[in-house]
């Protein structure tokens, strides 16, 4: 049974550079079309509706697009532009693909499983999240999974090479030795000692030693100036 592609309605926009504020404040969202056999048009689509597609299909995943309630148009989603401040989607492109012609795209992994190394205490360090890979928009992967149950000791590694796809219908762009994920040791902390100077000591202890005497003069003093005066007496 072939897989049905998501569907996404577009309008024209007419409404371009700063005036598409308006657009986003009714919750609209700026596009544009372009690719295979199509001019650059600027479109607008419901930015919920958007989000809900990308979510399932990041940037390989097909895509019926309809404009204007005309024939759908397989395209692909790129370039997401998010907002500074809100962290909302504020722009996407659609790319219209010729669905005879291999492309290349950027395909997320997926980490599933446990790893015995990690439930000995040690940490996952995921390295590489996504992956180039070039074929057809059909045979485009939404994602490829990464077993962490192969991670039993920290010596243990899954790259590139370790990813299981149709090699006759996808190839991987990316070099076979990229790290993928591992784990790693814990670090121990730091335990920072407070230590002084030889040079601190001394002067401390000279410190002491010049208080001491002045003490001892000034009790010397004291002793002196009652005799005289018992002797003036």
């Amino acid at each position: 049974m072939k897989k049905e592609n998501p569907k996404l309605a577009a309008e024209i926009r007419t409404l371009k550079g700063k005036k598409v504020k308006r657009l986003r404040a009714e919750g609209l969202l700026p596009a544009t079309l372009y690719g295979k056999g199509v001019d650059s048009i600027s479109l607008q689509m419901e930015r919920s509706a958007v989000e809900r597609v990308w979510e399932n299909v990041g940037e390989s995943g097909l895509v019926d697009l309809m404009v204007e309630k005309e024939e759908a148009l397989p395209i692909l989603l790129r370039n997401p532009q998010y907002g500074v401040v809100s962290d909302i989607l504020i722009h996407v492109d659609c790319y219209k693909v010729n669905l005879k012609e291999k492309i290349v795209a950027s395909v997320p992994i997926e980490l599933i499983g446990e790893s015995f190394s990690v439930k000995n205490g040690n940490i996952l360090v995921e390295v590489t999240s996504e992956v180039e890979v070039e074929a057809l928009p059909a045979d485009l992967p939404e994602k490829l999974e990464v077993d962490l149950s192969a991670l039993k000791t920290v010596e243990d590694t899954i790259t590139v090479a370790d990813l299981k796809v149709d090699k006759e219908k996808v190839e991987i762009k990316t070099a076979e030795d990229q790290l993928i994920v591992k784990t790693e040791e814990p670090k121990e902390e730091e335990v920072i000692e407070e230590t002084v100077a030889p040079e601190e000591v001394e002067a401390t202890k000279q410190k002491g030693e010049g208080e001491e005497g002045e003490e001892e003069e000034k009790k010397e003093e004291e002793k002196t100036n009652d005799r005289a005066e018992n002797k003036t007496a």
